[in-house]
């Protein structure tokens, strides 16, 4: 119980703070750790850690979202933000159907039923290990402490008064992979929260620092994330209810009261 609330309380941190970096990355409100393929690449990794017994979760997912990562570095290389997007979204879409193409030569049932339940994202945490749990905390507190660090120059860069070289944002995508390896990998795929969350929060608050964002984002993200762990464990009316899908319920409508309400927000 304890394990799973702390997973809660990372998951609810990494992806709106990671989603936000990414916004400020490419000064885009579309810009999410989803759209790159890095979500995509960390379940392509724990579906073939887990299909084939290779590594662990988390190491198999570290292994897949690096290589996403270097390919999306490269590709920045030569397109705009908007062309990078686009492409985020294809490459995302690839890596998935290697995911589902993996996912479904599983060797047993067992195996296929272990990775549906990870992919529920119920904070379960079956099939997790120590090394896992170790090696997710370790890549947080890096995702963490890079976020932190180039917080003023993520502002700066957002609101155009200085440009991050091409190489100073293949490190920040490190770091940002390093957020979402560390929630994904353990808790599976958690939709929305990356997206949604931010948006949310820079149409509640206006200020530009991103320090701001962090701390709305992180806020709004964990209360979503334990109200719906709340309703999957305790108010499920006997059905077994995947977290991302019931967050999605929950939060939609709040999402679109709040843009209804504010019309003119960038």
């Amino acid at each position: 119980m304890l394990l799973s609330l702390l997973y809660v309380l990372i998951s609810g941190i990494a992806l709106p703070v990671g989603g936000i970096q990414m916004q400020y990355l490419w000064r885009n409100q579309l810009g999410d750790v989803y759209s790159l393929g890095l979500g995509s690449a960390a379940c392509l990794g724990a579906a073939a850690a887990t299909m084939s017994g290779w590594c662990s979760l988390t190491v198999g997912s570290f292994v897949c979202t690096l290589i996403c990562t270097l390919i999306c570095f490269f590709v920045t290389l030569k397109v705009n933000t908007q062309q990078l997007i686009t492409f985020g979204i294809l490459f995302g879409t690839f890596i998935g159907s290697l995911g589902t193409i993996v996912v479904t030569n599983a060797p047993n049932g067992d195996l296929l039923k272990q990775y549906y339940l990870w992919g529920a994202a119920n904070f379960r945490l079956e099939g997790v290990t120590t090394g896992d749990i170790i090696f997710s905390l370790a890549l947080f507190a890096v995702g963490m402490f890079a976020a932190l660090s180039q917080a003023g120059l993520l502002t700066r860069h957002f609101q155009e008064q200085t440009e991050i070289s091409a190489w100073g944002k293949a490190l920040l995508l490190l770091a940002i992979m390093c957020l979402v390896t560390s929630a994904v990998s353990i808790c599976g795929p958690i939709g929305f929260i990356s997206l949604g969350v931010p948006n949310l929060s820079r149409l509640i608050c206006k200020n530009k620092d991103i320090r701001a964002h962090y701390l709305i984002s992180s806020a709004m993200g964990v209360g979503l994330l334990l109200i719906t762990y709340l309703v999957v464990q305790y108010v499920n009316f006997g059905i077994y209810l995947p977290v991302s899908a019931t967050m999605a319920i929950i939060a939609l409508p709040l999402m679109a009261l709040i843009f209804i309400r504010s019309p003119k927000a960038e």
